[in-house]
């Protein structure tokens, strides 16, 4: 087991394949090869093997891999009472780039009871790493869901964040160092990110003494959003329009995605304070990038972003993609950050002022 690194801590946007035991490979939205007692059991089962191959990969940050999700934004509405999932509408999500069935919100809404309780303990009784856990986004989970109960944005959003207070503030008594909000949303809809969602999240985070995150990508490696990637021109600057609001948000760290990407890497400097995730790692190819890229993508980013601040993450999540090829993703992650750390010595020092170098950053 490897030690754990003071810099360039590794982790993961959050997901990881599903064993073709447990649910269909290599889909986003896979259907479960069980049900009842032996769905729990194999949900269990994967949850433990992702652990130990992230441990044995070299992650200093785990995660449970959202093993017992179909989905990241319906693995929490599942659990959510005004909510009939017997009623799907068909529905443009990420501003029409792509139609989904969603269930529709038809009453008030409130928790049914615990959402990630039995994997967030049962991961954190397993092991002795830095644990993070992911919820969905209010901005995201209000794109991904038809409303006529509520009929205003910013209410249903509201109500969704105090709902993931609700959760988030019973993950952290369950021993979790990390959560983290995936908002995709926030690429999309850049001035309500700045009117609203922001504030969403504040509300989703009250009272919250742990470490919180938001990851915003460009979406998994799927085909809707490798196409949409091809619309945004040579550049994609979308980060440059969120990313000051972000910096004087009440957010700890922020994930994003970088390699392989047409992110401006100097737009890392506007988060300023902030931990970033840096995307070392691209989850749209099955490419398994060098240790070597992966270091040179951490050099690229440490011109904008202190070392003490900079984790090596991946783009997003990489539950659609083939477990082999993200399991040597997961290794050239953790080696990319070694060699970084080797091959730049004090130098990843660099953009820390020696005095700011002397105070200690709170994890």
């Amino acid at each position: 087991m490897s030690q754990i690194h003071d810099r360039f801590q590794t982790t993961i946007a959050g997901s990881l394949p599903k064993p073709a035991w447990l649910a269909e490979p290599n889909k986003l939205w896979p259907a479960w090869r069980a049900s009842g007692a032996e769905l729990e059991r194999a949900k269990r089962d994967a949850t433990l093997l992702w652990l130990k191959e992230q441990e044995d990969a070299g992650i200093d940050i785990v995660t449970e891999g959202e093993q017992s999700r179909q989905h990241f934004v319906h693995g929490f509405l599942e659990f959510v009472d005004g909510i009939d999932f017997s009623r799907k509408v068909k529905m443009g999500i990420r501003d029409n780039r792509y139609d989904a069935m969603v269930p529709v919100v038809s009453g008030p809404l409130r928790l049914k009871g615990r959402v990630h309780e039995v994997e967030a303990r049962l991961a954190r009784g397993h092991t002795g790493r830095k644990l993070k856990i992911t919820l969905p986004g209010p901005m995201t989970i209000v794109d991904t869901i038809a409303d006529e109960h509520y009929r205003d944005k910013v209410k249903l959003a509201m109500a969704f964040a105090e709902l993931l207070n609700q959760e988030a503030r019973a993950l952290e008594k369950d021993g979790v160092d990390v959560i983290q909000f995936d908002e995709p949303a926030f690429n999309v809809y850049l001035d309500d990110v700045k009117r609203w969602g922001i504030d969403a999240l504040h509300r989703a985070i009250e009272g919250l003494k742990c470490t919180t995150c938001v990851h915003i990508c460009y979406g998994y490696g799927i085909q809707a959003n490798i196409d949409w990637k091809r619309t945004l021109g040579g550049e994609w600057r979308q980060y440059a329009e969120i990313f000051p609001a972000l910096a004087k948000s009440r957010i700890k760290q922020v994930s994003l995605e970088c390699i392989n990407s047409k992110v401006p890497i100097e737009l890392l400097k506007l988060l300023k304070g902030k931990d970033v995730l840096v995307g070392v790692i691209d989850v749209a190819t099955d490419a398994v990038e060098t240790p070597q890229q992966v270091a040179e993508t951490i050099e690229r980013a440490l011109k904008f972003v202190p070392a003490n601040h900079l984790f090596p993450c991946t783009n997003c999540g990489m539950a659609p993609m083939d477990r082999e090829v993200a399991l040597k993703k997961l290794r050239a992650l953790a080696a990319g950050a070694a060699l970084a750390r080797k091959k730049l010595g004090n130098r990843g020092q660099s953009p820390i002022p020696a005095k700011s170098r002397r105070k200690k950053t709170r994890r």
